[in-house]
C-alpha cells in the first residue's frame, strides 16, 4: 500500500499491486488493473519510488524469534 495525493489535496492509499500503467499528461494519472483512473499531485518518480519501496517491504523475509520463558530456563 502506497499513500498519494489526489488534486484536491486529499490523502488515500492505494494498493500498490492493482497499478497497470503510470502517465504524465501533465498531471500524473494512474491507471488501475479494474480500468479506473486517478489523477494524482505525486509525480511519476515519487511513485515509482514508492511501489519499488513497497515490494521490497513486501519481499522481506520474517524473523521468527525463539524466547524461551523464564519458566522453561530454570527447569
Amino acid at each position: 500500500m502506497i499513500a498519494l495525493r489526489r488534486l484536491n489535496n486529499q490523502e488515500f492509499i492505494l494498493n500498490a499491486d492493482l497499478i497497470e500503467t503510470i502517465e504524465s499528461t501533465p498531471d500524473t494519472m494512474v491507471t488501475l488493473t479494474t480500468g479506473r483512473k486517478i489523477m494524482v499531485q505525486n509525480g511519476i518518480e515519487e511513485l515509482v519510488r514508492k511501489t519499488v519501496k513497497y515490494r521490497q517491504l513486501c519481499n522481506q523475509s520474517i524473523q521468527i524469534v525463539n524466547a524461551q520463558s523464564s519458566k522453561g530456563q530454570s527447569e
